[in-house]
């Protein structure tokens, strides 16, 4: 028989000591064999470098992404990463929730990535011109070191918040930055000169009780756009809210003027004065809109060599009566952010009020002279007419899309119209509605409009050949 001998009490002490030094060698040893630990590896980047759009001073900028890889089969440790301007920089990173200058000891698993997530603001400097922030972030693994390039462009701007304007004139200096609204005081006009820049923040709106005056010209056009100048946000719908030309404002003139991405572009309250327009728009863009491009109430207004296009609903609604008139003006609608019900152009001459009461309003006249109305949709057109009030429109030498059975045989209200042949825009799901070559429009339009208005919006001549071409853009072909 085997007799095993038993260690004495002295010994397990003894053993107890040292077994958690045992653990505690193996587990961390059998760790660092599971990281990479040579001085020349490298982390693998999405990119070198990171660049922000112009970003307004005070007010940030959106996120940008950094994606971080280890490549190897095994681990990695970087010892820190930081900014290289420190405390001082204008930059701000986020490392899975954790935000600040510096983080040290990151580890990346075999194989896998982790996002930075980088801001940026920049102080205003006084400067009119765009200025360009620079700094890096540093990234130190084992023995080795690497970076990648942060760069933005600022921009010093006019901040008006919740501003009430008297008469005064508006310079091209440096861009203006409206929060919550800009309203125009009663018997005030609001001139804006050539260049400027208007950028709404988000829910902003600009408010008229007096008059606006936009002097664009072709070559220094006015802009009216949201505040997210990035290219991501260079053509997303609904970012501000709109203008809005209030009852009893008058007499506002557009002119190479741009709206961009609001709601709302331009809505033109009640009170029109039938002898003079409330609202003249001349060589215009009003693009983006979630809702409506124009959207007049019993109002004024008469427009020229316009684009209006890419919105939510209408393009135009023309409600509640009023007097307009569109000449060499393209409705331009291939909205495509979500299903659209409504089609381009809404004439109508009524509103039920808030006891349930149908109130009815005359529409004296909707002139359509040279025009394109084309969409996506089967038919752009609606009448929407009440018969106990004038509903008088025309629809003369243009391009219209209505469903195949509307009848467009009374002459008095179309004239030598072009009925659902496609105008051919050259790229119109790419903001491009000049016509290409082939296009049915080229030289269908009436003479004696063109010679009213005898240079398009790009300042091309439309008299030059065989007849002025339809809508707001004259194709000149070159040999």
């Amino acid at each position: 028989m085997l007799f095993r001998k038993v260690p004495n009490k002295k010994t397990m002490k003894h053993l107890f000591k040292i077994l958690p030094l045992l653990f505690f060698y193996i587990f961390f040893s059998c760790e660092e064999d599971q990281f990479n630990n040579q001085s020349d590896a490298a982390l693998r980047f999405s990119t070198d470098t990171i660049i922000f759009d112009t970003v307004f001073t005070t007010i940030g900028s959106s996120t940008q992404k950094l994606m971080v890889k280890n490549p190897y089969s095994k681990n990695l440790r970087i010892s820190s990463i930081q900014l290289a301007g420190g405390e001082s920089s204008n930059y701000r990173i986020n490392i899975d929730g954790h935000s600040g200058y510096v983080l040290n000891n990151i580890e990346i698993r075999s194989k896998d990535s982790l996002y930075i997530f980088i801001e940026v603001n920049i102080d205003p400097t006084n400067n009119n011109l765009p200025l360009v922030v620079k700094d890096s972030i540093q990234f130190y693994t084992n023995e080795n070191y690497q970076d990648v390039k942060l760069i933005a462009w600022g921009q010093d701007v006019h901040i008006i918040n919740k501003g009430i304007v008297q008469t005064e004139t508006w310079i091209n200096d440096k861009p203006y930055l409206i929060y919550d609204y800009l309203f125009i005081d009663t018997n005030s006009t609001l001139t804006i000169d050539p260049g400027v820049k208007l950028h709404f923040h988000n829910h902003s709106r600009m408010y008229v009780a007096g008059t606006l005056i936009a002097n664009g010209t072709f070559d220094n056009p006015i802009l009216f756009s949201g505040d997210r100048l990035e290219d991501l946000y260079e053509d997303i719908p609904g970012q501000w809210d709109g203008i809005w030309l209030l009852p009893g404002s008058k007499d506002h003139v557009l002119q190479f003027t741009e709206i961009r991405n609001a709601i709302i572009g331009i809505q033109v309250d009640t009170l029109a004065n039938l002898d003079k327009p409330t609202l003249l728009l001349s060589n215009c863009k009003i693009e983006n809109m979630t809702s409506a491009g124009l959207f007049a109430q019993g109002s004024t207004v008469e427009a020229n060599n316009t684009l209006i296009a890419n919105c939510g609903q209408f393009a135009v609604a023309l409600t509640i009566g009023g007097s307009y008139e569109f000449y060499h003006c393209t409705f331009a609608n291939y909205w495509g952010y979500s299903t659209r019900k409504t089609p381009s152009i809404l004439l109508n001459n009524y509103y039920i009020d808030i006891y349930g009461t149908t109130q009815v309003r005359p529409l004296n006249k909707a002139i359509f002279g040279n025009c394109i109305i084309y969409g996506n949709k089967e038919s752009e057109i609606i009448l929407d007419e009440n018969t106990s009030a004038e509903f008088n429109f025309k629809f003369d030498h243009s391009l219209i899309k209505v469903y195949t059975d509307f009848n467009t045989s009374n002459t008095d209200q179309f004239e030598n119209i072009i009925k659902n042949e496609n105008p051919k825009f050259k790229d119109p799901y790419n903001y491009n509605y000049e016509l290409d070559t082939l296009s049915i429009a080229k030289d269908y339009g009436k003479p004696e409009i063109g010679l009213l208005f005898p240079l398009d919006i790009k300042l091309d001549n439309r008299t030059m050949d065989a007849g002025p071409d339809l809508g707001a853009f004259e194709r000149i072909e070159t040999n």
